[in-house]
């Protein structure tokens, strides 16, 4: 049997709003990778700039995804990732979002630690505009994985991980055919932390800190740096995973339930306004408690061939 030496076919994922000037950047980086991309879906999540405009100009290896409302970007990459995978046949997603740089090597360093491994989730290291690791974006390392587990990571050059950020996450298309898509109804937050403990529940993951890319954020702070009105998605989305995900263990979802806990207080000291907050986490904890995510194929429909190809993915959910 002759065994196939063609390089592993990877399609990147970005979702834009409202960034063009950035998104230029982020596609420009794209076409400059040392391994090259098969594709770039870019979902344009209803801007009011020219993003869309920009990403069309950018020739025939951008797929443009127009959608006609901001699905946030949970929604965006639900979209765009189900159409990479209903027409452009990656063995390989690499999701980001328009304010994330690659540096040149940054794909082709994900691939090497990954390649004829059993890795089906790898991460870069992510840092700010002056080269500091962004604390937005700190992978977590798996706290239950053995020694042989650790070994095998650091011979890839890497760590173990037990989740990643959607700021570069490199995913193995079967497997996002085998669990499905990011729920779009998260909309912001928690939405990359759930999907890809979905992605390493009985799966290895890699972070590989030779993978660089920038998250060129307009400053640099944590996920519980004040986070005024949007604390309510927070709030709501950590409860609908520990309460509706499958993503977690039960003992994980104690584990990482008493974590939130201390951030959300360690937020409220912190806060400027915190009323705002007592407002978010009120609304917050009603809606996670009594409500549930809808499926993709209804908070996504009415959306041209963004939804039909979430339905062909995910004709059950």
């Amino acid at each position: 049997m002759t065994v196939s030496s063609a390089p592993p076919r990877v399609v990147a994922v970005v979702v834009a709003y409202n960034r063009r000037d950035l998104l230029v950047e982020v596609l420009e980086s794209l076409s400059a990778q040392e391994a090259p991309l098969a594709k770039i879906v870019v979902v344009d999540n209803a801007s009011d700039d020219d993003s869309a405009a920009v990403a069309q100009a950018h020739g025939e290896l951008v797929d443009l995804v127009r959608l006609e409302r901001n699905t946030g970007g949970a929604g965006g990459f639900a979209a765009g990732m189900a159409v990479a995978l209903d027409e452009h046949a990656p063995d390989w997603l690499w999701l980001m979002d328009d304010d994330t740089v690659p540096t040149p090597s940054a794909l082709g360093r994900l691939l090497a630690a990954v390649d004829g491994s059993e890795y089906v989730v790898a991460g870069s290291r992510v840092v700010w505009t002056d080269g500091t690791d962004h604390p937005m974006n700190t992978p977590r390392q798996n706290p239950f994985a053995g020694g042989a587990e650790r070994r095998a990571a650091a011979e890839h050059g890497g760590l173990a991980i037990r989740s990643t950020s959607f700021v570069s996450m490199l995913v193995r298309a079967d497997v996002v055919r085998e669990i499905g898509l990011p729920i779009a109804d998260y909309f912001i937050w928690n939405d990359d932390f759930e999907y890809s403990t979905r992605a390493l529940r009985g799966r290895r993951g890699l972070h590989v800190p030779a993978s660089v890319v920038v998250h060129k954020t307009k400053v640099l702070g944590a996920s519980d740096a004040d986070p005024g009105p949007r604390f309510y998605y927070e709030v709501r989305n950590k409860l609908w995973m520990l309460r509706r995900s499958a993503s977690l263990s039960a003992f994980e979802k104690a584990v990482y339930g008493a974590s939130s806990v201390r951030r959300w207080i360690r937020t409220f000291l912190r806060s400027s306004d915190r009323a705002v907050l007592r407002d978010g986490w009120r609304r917050g904890y009603r809606d996670g408690t009594r409500t549930r995510p809808r499926p993709n194929r209804m908070s996504l429909a009415g959306l041209g061939r963004a939804s039909a190809a979430i339905e062909r993915l995910e004709p059950d959910s």
